[in-house]
């Protein structure tokens, strides 16, 4: 009979079997990644790249761990929230028009055109569906990087095609729904049943989730944000995030397909910047670990006996998506550069592609070598479809010659497109100074966000009509989801002076074009954050003091421009008439 030590040691051994496989996992990410990204390519390719080096079809280590299989499913899981997160139903609504019908109708001509040629070819038509569907999406990661670093992020062409990829995302939810039915093996009537019974359970799935957001999710994130932990701010997202994705699969459901609901439902209240910024670092490792996850299925030498296939596969889905995306554009636009320029945007291959493959092989709707085909043609049209977007208008000059008209239609779309924005204000803090701002800013129109860590101030600023939002202004991946880098102007109004100071740090760093002023309690906090790298800081106890004098001087009829000449040389002398005067007084 064996004894407490003996289970002890050998629960010690597997534990210690693990960590070893942990840490050369680890190791070997960060070195790719961190190389990959000195490189500017996209992660999600290292990824896949550490997962074909630590897989078990190439020389050297290999990591085998089913844990590791289970716990990158809730990769695809966040990466649909977050999604859901951008794409509530009101903001659906409001895209219903020239985004949503070019979103969808791309997607679905492209799942079309692609699974009838693969149809045509000899596949069956639920493995020709799922490859239409996985030639469909495009790579929204690559396709964002590029464009940033090639300055072409406020182009037309950029503009569109980057909103039709994202929105790729959300038409293919369906998907999620169709693709795990088709691999039962049952008759072509009773399949179609089976069908309608999934869709209709989404739907219900959809109510059943939209209702307990409205009753439920709002009054739950006020409880815990008043507590002002970030840690149960972050175990109640997860909470949300995983009961919707547990209640979907046991609908018979993705779990993916839940992530996504909880987030449409947590998108529509005002706390979504910062659960974005929360669960940021869980999607991005689980994220990771997911496409490790294909990376290990992936065998290279494999590619022998299916490359002529594979290279199809990639012609099929880079020329399908160029023509289908920029006709459908040319019939908006009217404008031929541009149609064309958009179609090369979107011909790269999808990460969400690579996930819908996944469910695919687990569904057993595809079987390991057509797996192989598919997963090939994919990563063959992500390096080419990168190629193309960066060469994307020097093709299109040589392809397409562009009238004088088109030129200026462009060149003035582009400037007011820069010129628009997103180039809104930040307020950091919704107290007393930031409502101040905000109704100014408000009255004459012009465009701001406020973050606030008190849901009491933010509810009542969304009362007031503002744009307010739960959120920590010191938090930097809630500066990166609001675009910081992207504002006219950062206004930090928090009273906390080491806040303040860390917030301008970082910004120095990640974004040092944005100009910040920012909120000051005396002379000493305001002569701190001017070195920190704020613009201007006011301190408030001297402006005080200014604003009385001024009062004091307009009432003995001093002229307004000789006020304003004195308060002003009193600021650009640093103060130093008033310090000196309340240095010197007698003491008492």
């Amino acid at each position: 009979m064996p004894c407490m030590g003996d289970k002890y040691y050998s629960g010690t051994k597997i534990i210690m079997e693990h960590l070893a496989q942990i840490l050369l996992l680890l190791a070997v990410a960060i070195g790719i990644v961190v190389t990959f990204q000195r490189l500017h390519i996209p992660t999600s390719l290292g990824y896949l790249l550490v997962g074909v080096v630590l897989g078990p079809f190439t020389m050297g280590p290999v990591v085998s761990m089913p844990e590791l299989h289970t716990l990158a499913e809730f990769g695809v899981v966040f990466l649909l929230f977050t999604i859901g997160l951008n794409y509530s139903i009101p903001e659906l609504n409001a895209l219903r028009n020239q985004i949503l019908g070019l979103g969808t109708g791309q997607v679905a001509l492209t799942t079309l055109v692609a699974g009838t040629v693969v149809w045509l070819a000899g596949l069956p038509v639920p493995a020709a569906f799922v490859f239409g569907a996985v030639f469909a999406q495009s790579s929204t990661t690559i396709i964002s990087s590029l464009l940033t670093e090639q300055g072409e992020e406020n182009s037309r062409h950029g503009r569109l095609g980057l909103a039709m990829s994202v929105f790729q995302d959300v038409t293919a939810v369906p998907f999620l729904v169709i693709i795990p039915v088709l691999g039962m093996s049952v008759a072509a009537d009773v399949l179609t049943t089976t069908l309608v019974w999934a869709l209709a359970k989404a739907v219900f799935a959809f109510v059943l989730v939209f209702f307990a957001g409205r009753w439920l999710l709002r009054p739950l994130f006020h409880l815990v944000s008043r507590s002002t932990s970030q840690e149960t701010f972050t175990l109640a997202i997860l909470l949300v995030a995983l009961l919707s994705a547990w209640t979907t699969n046991s609908l018979g459901l993705s779990l993916a397909f839940g992530g996504f609901l909880a987030g449409m439902m947590l998108g529509e209240t005002e706390f979504r910047h910062q659960v974005e910024s929360s669960v940021s670092p869980f999607r991005d490792v689980l994220l990771g670990l997911f496409f490790i996850g294909i990376g290990m299925r992936f065998d290279p030498a494999s590619i022998l006996p299916i490359w002529e296939w594979a290279l199809l596969g990639a012609l099929l889905i880079l020329l399908s998506k160029i023509l289908i995306v920029a006709l459908m554009v040319h019939r908006v636009t009217a404008d031929k550069h541009v149609a064309w320029r958009t179609g090369l945007m979107l011909s790269v291959g999808g990460e969400f592609g690579l996930a819908l493959i996944a469910i695919a092989l687990d569904s057993a709707v595809l079987d390991i070598q057509l797996g192989q085909v598919a997963i090939t043609s994919v990563l063959l049209s992500m390096v080419a479809g990168a190629l193309l977007i960066r060469f994307n208008g020097p093709i299109v000059n040589r392809l397409v010659k562009k009238t004088g008209a088109e030129a200026g239609a462009e060149a003035e779309s582009s400037e007011g497109l820069k010129d628009t924005p997103e180039q809104q204000v930040v307020i950091g803090g919704y107290g007393r100074v930031g409502h101040t701002i905000a109704v100014l800013l408000h009255s004459r129109g012009i465009p701001f966000v406020a973050v606030d860590t008190d849901p009491l101030r933010v509810a009542q600023g969304r009362a007031d009509g503002h744009q307010v939002f739960f959120g920590d202004i010191t938090d930097p991946g809630l500066l990166a989801v609001l675009h910081v880098e992207r504002a006219s102007l950062l206004v930090i109004t928090i009273d906390r002076d080491e806040a303040a100071l860390s917030t301008l740090s970082y910004l120095r760093r990640a974004c040092p074009q944005v100009p910040v002023i920012a909120r000051a309690r005396d002379l000493e906090s305001s002569t701190r954050l001017l070195n920190a790298g704020a613009i201007h800081a006011y301190p408030e106890t001297i402006e005080a003091s200014l604003r009385l004098g001024a009062s004091a001087l307009q009432m003995l009829n001093i002229s307004n421009d000789e006020i304003d000449e004195m308060v002003q040389g009193v600021r650009d002398w640093g103060y130093r008439p008033v310090m000196e005067k309340d240095t010197n007084k007698p003491q008492e």
